[in-house]
């Protein structure tokens, strides 16, 4: 089979692997379609991503969905046939060639969590991590199109719970790609109050105007309300955006960090906040809430309300999948959907 491998920092190639043999837990997937995650998919490619830096080469890709055609003798939870999204290959049954996630593969593994549970086999020394939760099957009534953007929907969805948002509640989002947007989009059905973006690029403002915000800022903009906001989403993971978003914050508050962090300190400087409020740092999902918000965005995508097309900016066949990286870099992207042979 096709996977997509870095060679070095910067360098990808697209190279024949073993089609990857299930485990007892574990369903083999063929991949149908699968998107660019435009940071960590980015940082991985150049040698920037924490613990990945000297673990070339390595094959990419962790958003993708596909149709199992085989499983396990121990699986419970997925048949062939199914469609099922998250599938992640660990082993690429390649010496030589490392994991980074491995989901743009022709085939990839998905792993029956509930099942590992129900038989008390899901731990680490029976080879269970912990992003199998969410390597889940979806309704035959999802188009893969829509699925594959529940990788990104179901991470957003469960960080409103990271952070205790309430509907109704007044918040700021720093960052429009494709996790700001999401918070946007996601935030009006949810039931958010005001919504604000700030983004430098116009095009991006546009588009998250489009997706039920309030108002639009680029960065250094004086944002001044009457009434102070209930929580700042820090969409992007930059020390500075603390600094900004804090004087926004009513008492009690919170500032929320989703994006991963670039410096490895933090300052806080208090005189710039209410005498009370919350910070938050949620880089990493809480696997619970990622895999409980799908029926909820499956809901909303039945009901025409959430649709991929909104996020899916550009195609590409798996073959061309450097040039897509290359599109990510110009930051013009906000999905990039990568297609494979029937």
């Amino acid at each position: 089979m096709k996977s997509v491998i870095a060679i070095h920092p910067g360098q990808i190639e697209i190279l024949e692997t073993p089609v990857p043999k299930p485990g007892p837990y574990q369903a083999l997937v063929k991949t149908e379609c699968a998107c660019l995650c435009n940071r960590t998919d980015s940082e991985l490619l150049h040698g920037n991503f924490p613990g990945m830096e000297d673990k070339f080469p390595f094959a990419l890709g962790h958003e993708s969905v596909g149709i199992v055609v085989a499983v396990g003798d121990k699986v419970k939870n997925f048949a062939v046939g199914d469609r099922a999204v998250g599938g992640l290959s660990f082993d690429l049954q390649m010496e030589g060639v490392d994991s980074g996630w491995g989901g743009f593969g022709e085939y990839t593994l998905a792993n029956d969590h509930d099942a590992m549970v129900a038989d008390g086999v899901a731990d680490e020394a029976h080879g269970w991590f912990e992003c199998y939760e969410i390597q889940t099957r979806v309704d035959a009534d999802i188009p893969p199109e829509e699925a594959v953007l529940l990788c990104t929907w179901r991470e957003v969805l469960g960080a409103f719970r990271d952070f205790h948002l309430q509907p109704g509640d007044d918040v700021i989002i720093y960052g429009a790609g494709p996790v700001g947007l999401s918070f946007v989009k996601l935030g009006r059905l949810f039931g958010l109050g005001w919504i604000g973006i700030v983004d430098r690029h116009a095009d991006k403002q546009a588009k998250a105007l489009a997706f039920g915000a309030d108002a639009a800022f680029a960065p250094g903009d004086k944002i001044e309300r009457a009434k102070k906001l209930d929580a700042v989403i820090d969409a992007v993971g930059h020390p500075d955006i603390l600094q900004q978003g804090l004087p926004l914050l009513r008492r009690g508050g919170s500032h929320c960090i989703y994006g991963v962090l670039t410096h490895q300190v933090l300052h806080i400087d208090k005189s710039k906040a209410d005498f009370n409020f919350n910070l938050f740092v949620h880089q990493w999902p809480t696997r619970k809430y990622e895999k409980e918000s799908q029926p909820q965005l499956c809901r909303w995508i039945r009901e025409g309300r959430l649709t991929s097309a909104e996020f899916i900016t550009h195609r590409f066949p798996l073959d061309q999948i450097a040039e897509a990286f290359d599109e990510v870099a110009r930051r013009k992207v906000i999905k990039a959907l990568v297609e494979y042979a029937a």
